[in-house]
């Protein structure tokens, strides 16, 4: 069967991204087709497009989406004909009408969780509960500083943080962003072009935070260490800015003993009870109102480039999803 799909054949900017007529390939065993109904936008997918993140070319793009099981392969137990489901995963291929994925990587949509919910969260979602959970788990009265605190990870996470009574100091770069991140979570603001290390110390006695929470990368990162407190953790788990340049360990010497990861979301649900668990735990704070999705934008798939600008130029708050 056709479909169409976003396909690139080289790396570049937005105007790389085609959408063009594929051949879905039959199911293989343990696979189901899904039909979408709604894609979620990552920063991420601009890393795949650039070529930062590189892959074999010609390429599909993107990594998480909702929709209908049309179909099911042989040996599949986990989802049937019918199931609304949300996945993200490898490899890229998610900004398509119909897709192939494994499926014991199908998560089934709960009630009362739309399909545009689900698929505007789940990378998003999870990525928060690593962070929170694994990468430096938040306790009660922790002060922690979280970049992108408007953007679609920093209005989950803020907002699960804040569940969790925890303090979130909060970087964004407009007036704008700040109010929506004050509404989402955000105990306090700092402009991203100010002397933030200088806020957070002023915010918090000098002690500076427990944790922070980078997705900027080499623009913040060293700041980013001068907010932490003694024996404090660095969680850069993203490049807005571009990677990370090295660095000396003795960096973190003179900063008072400090630890630095750089976690990958896949690494923590490497098998399927790990992620279910991991997305009972989103499932739950989604339905019990803890944490709320904001879809500040919508995107047809045929204009996934517009999309791609409208993010990399700031434009976007919250989640952005295309429409197939």
């Amino acid at each position: 069967m056709k479909t169409h799909a976003i396909r690139i054949n080289e790396y570049g900017g937005p105007d790389v991204l085609q959408l063009v007529e594929v051949e879905v390939p039959e199911l293989g065993p343990g696979e189901a087709r899904v039909r979408h109904t709604a894609i979620g936008l990552n920063f991420i997918d601009t890393y795949h497009r650039s070529g930062l993140y590189p892959g074999a070319l010609p390429s599909g793009l993107g990594s998480e989406a909702a929709g209908i099981v049309e179909a099911v392969g042989d040996h599949v137990t986990d989802v049937k004909v019918g199931d609304r489901v949300v996945y993200t995963g490898m490899p890229a291929d998610s900004y398509s009408e119909v897709r192939n994925f494994p499926a014991a990587r199908l998560v089934q949509i709960p009630e009362g969780v739309s399909d545009e919910q689900a698929a505007a969260t789940l990378l998003k979602g999870l990525t928060a509960w690593y962070l929170l959970h694994h990468s430096y788990p938040v306790k009660p009265g922790d002060n922690v500083l979280l970049y992108a605190a408007a953007g679609g990870v920093g209005l989950l996470a803020a907002q699960w943080a804040r569940h969790l009574g925890v303090r979130v100091i909060g970087v964004v770069s407009t007036e704008e962003k700040a109010a929506l991140a004050r509404a989402n979570g955000c105990a306090e603001i700092i402009m991203a072009n100010d002397d933030v290390p200088a806020c957070v110390r002023e915010m918090t006695a000098g002690v500076g935070v427990a944790a922070v929470y980078d997705s900027v990368g080499k623009d913040t990162f060293m700041a980013s260490l001068d907010c932490l407190r003694p024996h404090g953790v660095m969680v850069t788990f993203g490049n807005a800015s571009g990677p990370v340049a090295p660095f000396a360990p003795a960096e973190l010497a003179k900063r008072h003993s400090l630890y630095v990861t750089r976690p990958v979301l896949f690494d923590f649900v490497t098998t399927r009870p790990q992620l279910l668990e991991a997305c009972g735990k989103l499932f739950e704070v989604l339905g019990n109102g803890a944490v709320k999705v904001s879809i500040n934008q919508r995107y047809s798939l045929r204009d996934a480039a517009t999309a791609h600008r409208d993010l990399e130029a700031r434009k976007t708050s919250g989640s952005t999803i295309l429409v197939p």
